[in-house]
């Protein structure tokens, strides 16, 4: 059982066959699929699913908390399964793949007071672009 599951269960969600089928598809690590792909991995297990069935399930785990929306330069909006735990992503420039990264510190404690302007700042998101192995012809 995936984590997301897991999490989904123990908040006593109710799990239909459409909801496990998209917390399926959202398993794994570096998970950033789009709405469109989730819906066309979702038909692979449960060919009768709807694609308004996974933008509602979609909706739901973001206000959950349980999926983070990530968009990156204009880009179909992806869906991140691992919420609970800080990280960072790493973006190609050329083909949008999207990879978690955990770098080391706070980037919070890397903004200087005097650069915060008065905010009481509680969330960073730090973008690392550049191009993937593919896309530089490595």
């Amino acid at each position: 059982m995936s984590d997301l599951l897991e999490r989904l269960r123990g908040r006593g969600w109710r799990l239909t066959a459409q909801r496990r089928v998209v917390a399926e598809v959202l398993d794994g690590d570096h998970v950033h699929y789009t709405a469109d792909e989730v819906h066309a991995l979702a038909t692979e297990r449960l060919p009768e699913i709807s694609r308004a069935t996974v933008y509602n399930t979609l909706g739901d785990l973001v206000s959950l908390g349980e999926v983070i929306e990530v968009s990156t330069d204009g880009r179909a909006k992806r869906y991140d399964p691992n919420a609970h735990h800080a990280h960072q992503h790493l973006v190609c420039a050329s083909c949008g793949t999207i990879r978690d990264v955990h770098p080391s510190g706070d980037p919070l404690a890397d903004l200087p007071a005097e650069e915060r302007f008065g905010f009481a700042v509680s969330t960073v998101e730090v973008t690392y672009r550049g191009l993937c192995p593919a896309c530089a012809g490595a």
